[in-house]
């Protein structure tokens, strides 16, 4: 898929899937209920990106929602938390960190047959690819520093001071997190996959000194924040499901892991000029006063933790729980991530 492609295809909003529709007046008449200067008629799209919690465009009159609900079907244990995204995103709120205005949450799944929560529409701009191609230089450099500010300064909370003290364990977060796509894979698995059968066995075995436990988010990416419309400033970091209490180690070697990649892998960083890996690294350290790791080690866990989530969504496909048309395409890459986890692993000194 090309740089254009990528941009169209996960951009907006499309009509919602037959298979995740529910009755619009029903949650019409929540919100009118529930949610205070509420008004409708409501009319309602469901956005194109997004793999695991459906998300969905609420438009009225005076004012945009977005509503994110767990999807229809047979699910996996503790995945699709919009109850857990919903509490982060309103203690993050409260510090003026950059996420949406969290709206309200409902459990009562008679409204829409699954749990949801509704936060504010932020209007701004999805980067899909780290390239940035409908950016300029200057911008492009402001972004990426914002991107490494904003996670430092997520790493920097004090999980107590922002009511998020039993958010997760926090201690162990990395054995925990290698354990529980362990067994996300298992319970996923479609195929036997040598190299992560090796790196099941491996990474446990081999963990890296542990890091005082901080707030997570998981999956912090360029495509997983809203950029202003004119201007190089986060205004809301996206996905929160697989945030939790953590190793914040393992949070940013996963934000280093775009430059391994495709996308800036290969890319003129110079001409574009986004910063180097290491000047990346440096950014982060610098904000946090924080030395940085074994990095293979780490690339080789965030490369297995992304293989077992690629796995995850093979087997929505399989149970038909799958939340977007271009989730087989991850599937496939269960297979070439495990793969490069185990080189890395081998880098790290596994044999």
């Amino acid at each position: 898929m090309t740089v254009s492609e990528r941009q169209a295809t996960y951009s907006g909003t499309k009509e919602v899937a037959d298979r995740l529709r529910f009755d619009v007046g029903r949650l019409e008449s929540y919100l009118h209920e529930h949610v205070k200067g509420f008004a409708g008629p409501v009319t309602l799209s469901q956005f194109k990106g997004g793999q695991s919690n459906p998300t969905y465009l609420i438009e009225t009159p005076g004012r945009r929602y977005v509503l994110r609900r767990k999807p229809p079907g047979k699910l996996l244990p503790s995945a699709h938390a919009v109850d857990r995204e919903y509490r982060v995103i309103g203690a993050l709120y409260a510090q003026g960190f950059p996420v949406a205005e969290p709206i309200v949450y409902c459990a009562d799944e008679s409204v829409t047959g699954t749990a949801f929560f509704v936060m504010a529409h932020v209007e701004g701009r999805v980067f899909w690819e780290p390239e940035m191609p409908a950016s300029n230089p200057a911008e492009r450099a402001q972004v990426y520093d914002a991107m490494n500010a904003a996670l430092a300064r997520l790493h920097t909370y004090d999980p107590a001071s922002i009511e998020l003290a039993d958010y997760g364990r926090g201690d162990n977060y990395v054995a925990r997190q290698i354990e529980r796509w362990s067994k996300q894979y298992r319970a996923s698995e479609t195929e036997k996959i040598e190299d992560m059968e090796r790196l099941m066995a491996w990474l446990p075995a081999h963990l890296p000194p542990p890091q005082p436990p901080r707030l997570v988010h998981g999956d912090y990416r360029l495509d997983n924040m809203i950029i202003a419309p004119d201007v190089p400033e986060i205004l809301a970091v996206l996905d929160w499901e697989l945030s939790t209490l953590g190793d914040p180690m393992a949070d940013f070697t996963y934000l280093l892991m775009q430059w391994i990649m495709p996308g800036l892998e290969h890319a003129d960083l110079e001409t574009l000029n986004i910063p180097s890996m290491e000047e990346a690294a440096l950014i982060y350290c610098t904000y946090t006063n924080t030395t940085l790791p074994d990095l293979s080690w780490y690339f080789a866990y965030n490369l297995f933790r992304l293989a077992g989530i690629a796995q995850g969504i093979a087997g929505r496909i399989r149970e038909g729980t799958a939340a977007n048309a271009k989730a087989i395409e991850s599937a496939k890459r269960t297979v070439p991530l495990a793969k490069a986890a185990w080189k890395y692993a081998q880098k790290a000194g596994a044999s």
